[in-house]
């Protein structure tokens, strides 16, 4: 065999197993946020006792949490196109692990709040760089399929989260759940030390003052394509957080699920989209991410058009409801892969930036969706169905515009 065969195919693999090392660490990036917001839920009515405060007082944990992982988006984005991904990705996944392990010795409320604020902030940078990350490495097809396989695995976050946190729960008390978060965080550390080069290097690194930020934001946004995809990609998820915040009362007063089967049915909704998110990483080579973003989302819009369809005529039932969520649910996993890839792929300069904008537009609409589903009440369906169709349909809209702007 030719020497230079022998080296070529060498190279392929060293670059490949360098890539799967890099996607395990960019998946473990991404389990972060899923696991710091699902694996405590169960241990909200015994933090209340304990930390002698009401479920709001709890509850505004989670929404101190949130409120800090929108900030973080913000900062980090920028940041990283600055400075670079590794550093900023470094130092948010460190303060991320002092600010949880704080919280696990946390004395009340007080500190408790704050803690979870510096620990979504700080945990954001894993969130916005990983994307970032990918546009790097990647580009067209094979950036769609390396988010594909992101998004599948990382999908299985939501599903095992509560499960691992009642078993934490049961075993260390809700303390052990910091304990165990502080220390998935430090293993992000030692992941993106081990596996994560620099991925931007200096030559693309965007320079200038704070002013020069904002106009990279304003570039950003100009662009009618991303505009349009990061859209696209805000209004499905806004169909998904839609369905979160409304499925205990779908599931279990309109639909009269039991507690525990209707946490089975919600994983199964979850499995849906992750499933859907590997069979687009495979197909992504033979279809354009473009069409595979069309389908997702008159997919979308065809499972949420049937459960309003249904609610308004009075003919819902279970078997109907989850046949038309699995649908919504596997629209969604070719939604949020390829809107993402199509998006940040109009930005390879500033893709940090991008990333942060697309995060922001996704969280900000879901605050928006979530009061808006239960106007109805706990015993109908209706606002909910058509706070989703509603989105599904911008989807669609969106996902339109962009492709004639792309074009």
């Amino acid at each position: 065999m030719p020497r230079s065969c022998s080296r070529s195919r060498s190279c392929s693999r060293s670059r490949s197993r360098a890539l799967s090392r890099l996607t395990v660490a960019l998946v473990l990036v991404c389990f972060v946020g899923p696991l710091s917001t699902d694996m405590y839920l169960p241990a909200f009515p015994r933090m209340a006792a304990e930390l002698r405060t009401d479920a709001s007082g709890v509850q505004l944990t989670l929404t101190s949490f949130l409120a800090g992982m929108t900030a973080g988006h913000l900062v980090f984005g920028p940041l990283s196109d600055r400075f670079g991904r590794r550093g900023p990705l470094l130092a948010g996944a460190a303060v991320c692990a002092v600010a949880t392990a704080l919280c696990a010795v946390s004395p009340g409320p007080g500190w408790l709040v704050p803690l979870r604020f510096v620990a979504g902030f700080s945990g954001a940078a894993g969130v916005v760089i990983a994307r970032a990350v990918v546009t790097d490495v990647a580009e067209g097809a094979a950036a769609a399929r390396l988010f594909g396989i992101l998004m599948t695995l990382s999908g299985t976050a939501p599903v095992l989260a509560p499960l691992a946190g009642g078993a934490v729960i049961g075993a260390a008390g809700w303390r052990g759940v910091f304990w165990v978060l502080a220390g998935v965080a430090l293993l992000v550390v030692a992941a993106v030390a081990v596996a994560v080069p620099e991925s931007l290097p200096p030559s693309r690194r965007r320079t200038g003052s704070g002013a020069e930020l904002l106009r990279t934001v304003r570039e950003v946004a100009g662009d009618g394509a991303y505009a349009g995809y990061t859209l696209a990609y805000a209004l499905a998820f806004g169909t998904l957080f839609g369905y979160i915040a409304g499925s205990p009362f779908l599931l279990q007063n309109v639909l009269g699920l039991s507690v525990g089967v209707s946490s089975v049915t919600f994983a199964g909704g979850a499995v849906c989209t992750a499933l859907a998110g590997a069979v687009s990483a495979r197909l992504v080579g033979r279809i354009t991410p473009e069409r595979l973003l069309r389908t997702g989302v008159r997919t979308v819009l065809a499972g949420t058009v049937s459960l309003l369809a249904a609610a308004v005529a009075d003919v819902l039932t279970v078997a109907g409801c989850l046949v038309s969520v699995a649908v919504v649910c596997a629209g969604l996993g070719l939604v949020l892969t390829n809107a993402t890839s199509l998006a940040l792929a109009r930005l390879p300069a500033a893709a940090g930036t991008g990333s942060a904008l697309l995060g922001t537009a996704q969280s900000a609409l879901g605050a928006v969706v979530a009061p808006l589903a239960g106007l109805g009440g706990a015993d109908t369906a209706v606002p909910l169905f058509l706070v989703m169709t509603a989105c599904g349909a911008g989807a669609v809209t969106a996902a339109g515009w962009a492709g004639a702007r792309a074009s």
